[in-house]
C-alpha cells in the first residue's frame, strides 16, 4: 500500500492504494505557510477514520502543482508514516514518449493522469481533468503523450466572473432548470455550469477533429468536478474518480528501486 498525494492548487488530494483496492480519497484546503505539523496532524486523522496503520504505508508518491507546499508535506508524510516521498518531476521514470517542444515543462499532473489511463485503457486517449484549470491531454495509439489544452476550471471562472465585476454576487455551483436564466443567479449558473460543458465539449470536437484515430480514442475524464458537467456533455465520456490515485501508484513502482 502506498499514499498518494496530489498537491493542487486549491485542494490537497490524499488516498491510499495498492493493486487490490482504493482506501480512500480525501482532500483539504491547499494552504500555503500552514506548518507540516498541522499537515501532519490531518493526516494522522484520516488514516485514523478508514483504520489504517501507518507502519502499512511502503511508500508516498506525490504529485504537486504547488511548489512551495513540497518540502512541508513532504516532511508531515515522514512523521506519521517514517516513508521518504518520491515526487514526479523532471528525471522520473514515466514510460512515456513526450512529444513536446519542452517535455519537462508539462504538468506533472498531466503526466500522472496519462500514465493512470493507460493502466486502464488502450490508447488513443483524450484525458479530460477538470480542477482549479481544465486541461485536456492526448495519448496518440502508440502510447505517445502528443499536446494538450489547459482552459480556466469552472471555480476559477466563477470567482472571475464576481470577483471581477461590482453587482454580480458569490453564488452556489447549482445546475439551473434552464438555459435562459429568469434572474441573476440563475442567469450565472447556466453560464458557468451549461457554458463550461459547452466548451469542454467544443474544444473536445476541436481535438477530435485534428486527430487521424478520432474514431478509436476513448475520452475519460477525472477531477471533482466532473459528475456535475458530464450530464450536460455530448461526448460520450468514461468517469474515472482515481485516475490520480491510479498513476501515482503506477510511478511509484516504475521508481521506487
Amino acid at each position: 500500500m502506498i499514499l498518494a498525494v496530489d498537491i493542487a492548487n486549491t485542494t490537497i488530494s490524499i488516498g491510499c492504494i495498492d493493486h487490490k483496492k482504493t482506501y480512500f480519497w480525501e482532500r483539504l484546503t491547499t494552504v500555503i505557510g500552514k506548518p507540516n505539523l498541522e499537515y501532519a496532524i490531518a493526516l494522522k486523522s484520516i488514516l485514523e477514520i478508514y483504520h489504517i496503520n501507518p507502519s502499512d504505508i511502503q511508500g508516498a508518491m506525490i504529485c504537486s502543482v504547488v511548489p512551495p507546499l513540497n518540502r512541508t508535506i513532504a516532511e508531515a508524510i515522514r512523521k506519521i508514516t517514517g516513508v521518504r516521498s518520491h515526487f514526479v518531476g523532471a528525471g522520473i521514470k514515466t514510460g512515456l514518449n513526450i512529444r513536446m517542444d519542452n517535455p519537462r515543462a508539462v504538468g506533472s499532473d498531466m503526466i500522472v493522469n496519462t500514465v493512470g489511463s493507460l493502466e486502464e485503457h488502450k490508447p488513443p486517449i483524450v484525458i479530460v481533468d477538470m480542477g482549479t484549470a481544465t486541461t485536456i491531454s492526448v495519448v496518440d495509439k502508440n502510447s505517445n503523450f502528443i499536446g494538450g489544452c489547459i482552459l480556466p476550471g469552472l471555480r476559477l471562472s466563477l470567482d472571475a466572473l464576481t470577483n471581477g465585476t461590482a453587482q454580480l454576487p458569490k453564488i452556489s455551483l447549482e445546475t439551473p432548470r434552464r438555459a435562459i436564466g429568469r434572474n441573476t443567479v440563475e442567469s450565472m449558473q447556466s453560464g458557468i455550469i451549461y457554458g463550461h460543458a459547452s466548451m469542454i465539449d467544443g474544444m473536445l470536437s476541436r481535438v477530435m477533429a485534428e486527430l487521424d484515430f478520432s474514431d478509436e480514442a476513448s475520452i475519460v475524464a477525472t477531477g471533482g468536478l466532473v459528475k456535475l458537467l458530464l450530464p450536460h456533455m455530448k461526448h460520450r465520456i468514461i468517469y474515472d474518480p482515481t485516475l490520480m490515485l491510479k498513476g501515482l501508484l503506477a510511478l511509484y513502482e516504475k521508481n521506487a528501486q
